[in-house]
């Protein structure tokens, strides 16, 4: 293991967060491996040998490795970044499972819901039982875009960002690696924390399907979340909300947060209502709305966010009405079945646990007999 000033980061995913965050971790003085399987898509950067980064950091940030093996990417590397959407942590987890060995940290930015133990329960399933630290983020750190082949813009870092480990008494190691490049990430309970304090499950799906036909007619051209949040939206954003909250607490979570006490956290934002919460957010302005309704905010958020919450809220007798409405009409506009695709108990390895025996596979990743 380096040294914490000599730390070597791998980032996985070259889309807007992943570009992102590499030109950033480059700019603040890291090695770094950028990791695509997409080719093309990195071969600008490869090209230029790094990403233009533009918006509240600005800079070139050069880029050690950039590469489409896998393996070539984790040689070496201290922290891997794993900056992809949620569908692909067990796709990814795969790939890695032949190449992580000890000491190595891996952390999802973000997890969602349950994505350290989607992905620990994938290098175990793939024979890797290595001492590598499992983590995730509760969000990513940065609003970002990507604004061309090599360059990105952050519209905003956000101020405190809870990780949490699998085993949960790994936390402490792991953000004292992170802290040395990001000081805003600090240290969560445990994955139930972090995994249900997850925002995206709030904010993305709701606003996504509440606004289909503006998005369809317009392609987007509106402020996601500053036009997208009406009144009637954000009452509806509140139930999901409460839903949220009430399904964390079955698991007893302690520390679980409002949407109001999150934007509180990561944004310094304190208002009266959640509408005006959400619209006094500089962070959220100048965000568009994607151009389909075939975006991750849906295909993302409401099978590794939505599901498992209304999987856990099932079996512990919390009402998730509003959520499971927002998932039937998922099904309805894209002709899936995310009920069955997304993080269920089954794919978790969580069906027919006792609510303890659940806890503990989040805690210390084991099943307690």
């Amino acid at each position: 293991m380096a040294k914490y000033h000599d730390l070597k980061f791998a980032v996985l995913g070259a889309g807007h967060g992943g570009k992102a965050m590499a030109a950033h971790l480059a700019i603040k003085g890291f090695k770094v491996n950028l990791y695509n399987r997409t080719y093309s898509k990195i071969h600008p950067i490869l090209k230029l040998k790094g990403i233009e980064l533009e918006g509240e950091v600005s800079g070139f940030g050069k880029i050690d490795v950039v590469t489409d093996n896998i393996e070539e990417a984790l040689k070496d590397a201290d922290i891997i970044m794993v900056v992809v959407p949620a569908f692909a942590h067990g796709s990814i987890a795969e790939r890695c499972a032949p190449y992580l060995k000890d000491g190595q940290l891996v952390v999802l930015n973000p997890g969602r819901t349950a994505g350290a133990l989607e992905f620990l329960n994938v290098l175990r399933e793939r024979g890797n039982y290595s001492d590598v630290i499992i983590s995730e983020a509760q969000t990513f750190i940065y609003a970002s875009r990507g604004m061309g082949p090599a360059t990105a813009k952050i519209f905003r870092i956000k101020q405190a960002i809870p990780v949490a480990a699998i085993p949960a008494i790994k936390t402490d190691m792991a953000i004292d690696m992170l802290n040395e490049a990001y000081p805003e990430f600090i240290s969560g309970a445990s994955v139930i924390e972090t995994s249900f304090n997850n925002m995206g499950a709030v904010f993305h799906p709701a606003i996504t399907i509440l606004n289909a036909s503006r998005i369809e007619s317009t392609l987007g051209n509106f402020q996601f979340y500053i036009e997208g949040v009406t009144p009637s939206v954000a009452k509806i954003l509140e139930v999901v909300d409460k839903e949220r909250v009430e399904v964390a607490h079955a698991l007893k979570c302690k520390n679980v947060l409002s949407a109001m006490d999150w934007l509180s956290m990561a944004y310094n934002v304190i208002e009266d209502s959640l509408f005006d919460a959400i619209h006094s957010n500089p962070g959220y302005r100048g965000i568009m709305a994607p151009q389909t309704v075939n975006v991750r905010y849906i295909t993302e958020d409401i099978p590794m966010s939505l599901v498992p919450i209304s999987e856990f809220g099932r079996i512990f007798g919390v009402d998730t009405t509003a959520i499971d409405s927002l998932i039937n009409l998922a099904n309805i506009i894209l002709k899936t079945n995310f009920w069955k695709t997304g993080r269920n108990l089954k794919r978790l390895g969580l069906e027919g646990l006792s609510l303890e025996q659940i806890r503990n596979v989040f805690i210390d990743g084991k099943i307690s007999k």
